[in-house]
């Protein structure tokens, strides 16, 4: 059954925190897996699930960051993986399979935003490939542990996908590079991820959901200049927080946390959700929040799931010969 696109009052809002959604629920024996689980909104989910009782698997491509980062929390264990870099991807995953164990929550959290021109692999823009078919092979690769478990997979979009659809005729910015439309373009295809990925696990137990955290100030903003914040109203000259409608790390974890986690949304999936419930359609006229009709679309979710594995080589879901 389809799940409708519309808010179902969870009860929490912009202002709830992860430790919030997660009061009552207790996740002792669960197994989540949190990519870029050890810097801003990924700390904090790592935090908060562990807080609750989880063991989180953190895969990371700085490990000595990461170690550093996560000391102290009971429950964390550190990784490595660059999602860059698809033999990083297909190493780690054979390292975690060949532990026997199953996944019940694995968050799509690692991300860069806005970055300068930057190619990988075979000449791929770097946000798309960072941000999306790193993760959709990640997943692919982790399809039994995901499956056994009847996971939940959270893959973190942004309000930035109303920069960009897919640009099927120029995916890689090969007539000229903005960065903007290519961070736009990798939150789309965060979301048509979850809506392809739900239609195809949900036979096996497995919801999948996409997200807006909100905005918040964290490494995230690393190769954005001070003086672009400033112009956008987001921070003074002195670095200080201007918009009072950014949210705290605690605050931006708090709806992936709940989509990872929530009863609430027990039988549901393949939904855009904000501030820490469904959210609804994007307004015509073009004023804040809610999610683009070509963000959620089957047909595009569909073909941009066969193009991924075409270019990544894996699909957990393609017919044996």
């Amino acid at each position: 059954m389809t799940t409708p696109q519309h808010k179902i009052g969870s009860g929490f809002g912009a202002r709830s925190t992860a430790e919030d959604v997660l009061r009552g629920i207790d996740l002792s024996g669960k197994l989540a897996v949190v990519t870029g689980g050890y810097s801003g909104l990924g700390l904090e989910t790592t935090r908060a699930l562990a807080g609750a009782g989880a063991h989180v698997v953190v895969p990371a491509r700085r490990r000595a960051t990461a170690e550093e980062a996560l000391d102290g929390i009971d429950g964390a264990e550190i990784d490595e993986l660059d999602l860059s870099d698809l033999d990083s991807v297909r190493a780690f995953a054979g390292r975690f399979l060949a532990s026997g164990r199953d996944i019940d929550f694995i968050i799509n959290n690692a991300a860069v935003m806005a970055t300068p021109e930057t190619r990988v692999g075979p000449g791929w823009e770097a946000q798309f490939a960072t941000n999306h078919l790193g993760h959709f092979a990640l997943v692919n690769r982790l399809w039994p542990a995901i499956a056994h478990g009847g996971a939940r997979v959270i893959s973190v979009s942004s309000s930035g996908h109303r920069n960009s659809p897919i640009r099927w005729d120029d995916m890689w910015f090969e007539r000229g590079y903005d960065k903007w439309q290519a961070y736009g373009q990798a939150k789309t295809a965060n979301a048509l991820f979850a809506v392809r990925l739900d239609a195809l696990g949900r036979d096996a137990g497995v919801r999948a959901f996409s997200l807006h955290p909100g905005g918040i100030l964290t490494p995230l903003q690393r190769h954005l200049p001070k003086e672009e914040m400033v112009a956008a109203g987001w921070i003074d000259e002195e670095g200080n927080l201007l918009n009072p409608s950014f949210k705290t790390p605690e605050q931006g974890a708090a709806t992936q946390v709940w989509a990872a986690t929530s009863p609430q949304l027990a039988g549901m999936g393949g939904v855009y959700c904000e501030d820490c419930d469904i959210a609804e359609p994007a307004a015509a006229d073009g004023s804040a929040g809610g999610v683009r009709p070509y963000a959620t679309d089957p047909g595009q979710a569909a073909r941009l799931w066969t193009l991924s594995a075409e270019l990544t080589g894996v699909d957990a879901f393609a017919p044996e010969a």
